[in-house]
């Protein structure tokens, strides 16, 4: 599908297009595109070790902080609230900083949250500065397919693939690092947990380069309206009367819970069924692991397709695979669940490139992503927390196991609805 694009976010603080002559003004340098590129990637690696760091250490968590099930349920649950909560809140502060400032200063966030967090000392502070981190990651979650969309219009797939490729590498990384990084600084979960601030530090520098001085949405110099003009307006949007705005929401809010539960759980399952907690981390790493080569593909393919329903019927077949798979023989046949739940875990990519192609203009890309992912991640926010609660109850993983594979029908439906061959302005 072709898009027509505008590549600033929203016409009133965009710089002209052309000067008092008439001459079309210059689009950004190759050096800004490629430091754009460079923070796309740095910025997508810090998305998920906040969360993934945990996951293999949450029995070392629990014990230190003296934490229930349910409690700890609650722990995985935080990331779908904090993402649905902040993420509405991206587009005014885009329009308001520009999109690159907010990044910038997301990854500040993280990298405060993810410092500070294991030394609070307190359930409470652990969360609260869990928060810190999650928010910046929020708004991060948000601006990054309108950075796509703006800086590179024609190459939509292919960029939304490489920061998603990106992001499942700093995913893969945290899960399989953390618990060899923790014994190498001393076997204490605190310094193991914050070591992942470090990556967030070294992704702040060239958002910083990009912000100065500049817009941060297109890389333009800021520039005053000419005399006697006045900025064109946003187009009005009313996304809640678009079914794929709801059908995309959906989408992403079940693929939001899966991805959460297998974050939060599936190390645990591992760990129950005997295989030790290097193991158990390194089989999370396999599962985020498939990202990176799926990551890449499903966007570029996804893009050349007129509908996505056939690449979302075979994510969720792999899925069901999985956790069939997990329940007749988690430790026996554990590699293989691991890269069926990983196969099935890229339906997170497919959002991504759908929430570019269901909007025909750059306003729609902001609001439809705004709206998918906060509404999203909010219908998301209870399972991570109901498995918590089955598992503790149940005293074993049949009941959780079964609710992990009947989310995959609606989230299959939702994906087909979503990935129709249609614009939300046309819809709106």
């Amino acid at each position: 599908m072709r898009h027509d694009e505008s590549p600033t976010l929203n016409t009133a603080s965009a710089p002209p297009t052309a000067d008092g002559g008439g001459k079309a003004a210059p689009g950004p340098s190759p050096w800004l595109l490629r430091l754009v590129t460079v923070g796309l990637v740095l910025a997508a690696i810090n998305l998920r070790p906040a969360i993934t760091s945990l996951g293999p250490l949450l029995k070392e968590v629990r014990d230190g902080l003296h934490m229930s099930g349910s409690v700890a349920g609650v722990l995985t649950s935080v990331p779908p609230f904090c993402f649905a909560l902040f993420g509405f809140m991206a587009p005014r502060l885009a329009r308001r900083f520009g999109p690159g400032a907010v990044v910038c200063a997301g990854m500040v966030a993280i990298a405060a949250g993810l410092l500070i967090r294991p030394y609070i000392g307190s359930t409470a502070g652990f969360l609260a500065a869990s928060a810190l981190a999650l928010m910046g990651i929020a708004v991060s979650n948000v601006l990054m397919p309108v950075i796509v969309k703006r800086w590179f219009p024609d190459r939509v797939g292919s960029m939304t693939g490489l920061y998603s490729m990106a992001l499942a590498l700093g995913t893969a990384f945290a899960a399989a690092l953390t618990v060899p990084v923790t014994n190498a600084l001393g076997g204490s979960w605190k310094p193991g947990l914050a070591v992942w601030a470090v990556p967030a530090v070294i992704a702040v520098v060239p958002w910083l380069a990009l912000v100065r001085d500049r817009d941060g949405s297109t890389g333009q110099r800021r520039t005053r309206p000419a005399a006697g003009t006045s900025p064109e307006p946003a187009p009005a949007l009313r996304i809640t009367r678009s079914r794929t705005s709801w059908a995309l929401a959906c989408f992403f809010g079940l693929q939001a819970t899966a991805a959460y539960i297998t974050m939060g759980w599936i190390p645990q399952i591992f760990r129950d069924a005997g295989v030790s907690a290097g193991t158990a981390g390194v089989l999370l790493a396999v599962i985020m692991a498939m990202g990176v080569p799926l990551a890449f593909v499903i966007p570029r393919v996804a893009a050349r397709l007129r509908t996505q329903g056939p690449i979302v019927l075979v994510l969720g077949g792999c899925g069901l695979l999985g956790y069939a798979g997990l329940y007749l023989a988690p430790a026996g046949g554990s590699w293989l669940w691991a890269l069926l739940l990983g196969i099935a875990n890229c339906a997170f990519p497919l959002a991504l490139t759908m929430i570019g192609m269901r909007a025909r203009s750059g306003a729609g890309v902001v609001r439809l992503s705004a709206f998918a992912q906060s509404t999203g991640y909010l219908l998301s926010i209870p399972g991570p927390l109901l498995v918590g609660v089955l598992y503790q109850h149940s005293g074993g993983w049949g009941l959780p196991l079964a609710l992990m594979a009947g989310l995959l029908v609606p989230q299959t439906v939702a994906g087909v609805l979503a990935g129709r061959n249609r614009v939300i302005e046309d819809e709106c």
